[in-house]
């Protein structure tokens, strides 16, 4: 964990494009509360082959339209280099100046051959030979391995591949174990890898929303918080209360151990981040 305590910490909030008025205008009140806590960026999801592209560019936009720095996601599955291109000069355009480089799932009914690139290291690729140093790269890291990786020994390769075509930090996926970030930055440090990679962080207020998502990304929620969060049942507010419990103690312990800051993962909702926020003194 050493050298990732030379990094300025950076604190994020992740977003996804509102798909109809309602959305939108709850998320123009989330921004309205997070900005308040002046983080160095918000970033905003992009779907599967593009399918969310004019969602992600106007979110992104009116982000940038009201001073606040915005960093779009960027996937390359089922896209072609033209595509990206577009992207990243319309990007460019509007004064972005960061963006994270992801390989992104497959669209519905989509072959794996789709599109001109496989993994998100030929993206960065592409990007830095296409703009230079003009855009800062975020790229993901999996503190408990990508689901779909062969190995934990391949999984480090990948990431390794990423960071020397040109990644500047890394963003992980959401984890509850605080030791397998700890033991997945060692490793990268093991192998010169040097960057900034800052912890994801996914408040728990939802259980089932939870578990779906994490059988589906390969998070693991730890037993004993699983077996509690069942016991609660329906009592929402009891889920929500431990679940913000948990959080909060985790982010602490990472921050305590030297984490360069916390990205969280909103589901663009203000209040659970901002209870965190406060608890930790941020």
């Amino acid at each position: 964990m050493e050298s990732q305590r030379k990094h300025a910490r950076s604190f994020s909030f992740e977003f996804f494009p509102p798909r109809d008025e309602a959305g939108r205008t709850k998320l123009r009140e989330t921004v309205a509360q997070l900005r308040q806590l002046r983080p160095r960026f918000f970033s905003c999801t992009f779907g599967a082959g593009g399918s969310t592209r004019e969602g992600t560019y106007d979110t992104v936009k009116e982000l940038q339209d009201q001073g606040l720095k915005a960093a779009p996601h960027l996937t390359c599955i089922g896209t072609s280099r033209e595509f990206i291109r577009e992207l990243l000069q319309a990007y460019a355009a509007l004064g972005i100046d960061r963006l994270v480089a992801l390989r992104g799932d497959l669209p519905s009914g989509l072959p794996n051959t789709g599109g001109d690139f496989r993994y998100a290291t030929e993206l960065v690729e592409f990007v830095r030979s296409e703009t230079g140093d003009r855009f800062a790269i975020e790229v993901a890291a999996y503190p408990e391995f990508h689901p779909e990786a062969a190995s934990a020994e391949d999984d480090l390769e990948h990431f390794a591949s990423k960071v020397r075509a040109g990644a500047d930090s890394a963003l992980t996926q959401y984890f509850y174990n605080a030791d397998a970030y700890f033991r997945f930055v060692d490793e990268c440090e093991s192998r010169g890898i040097d960057i900034p990679i800052v912890p994801g962080i996914m408040p728990i207020t939802n259980y089932k929303q939870l578990a779906r998502f994490s059988d589906r990304c390969g998070a693991e929620i730890p037993r004993w918080i699983r077996k509690r969060l069942e016991s609660y049942g329906d009592d929402l507010e009891s889920v929500r209360a431990f679940g913000l419990d948990v959080t909060t103690e985790l982010c602490d312990r990472l921050l305590r151990a030297g984490a360069p800051g916390l990205h969280f993962y909103t589901l663009n909702r203000a209040g659970p981040s901002c209870i965190v926020w406060e608890r930790l003194g941020l």
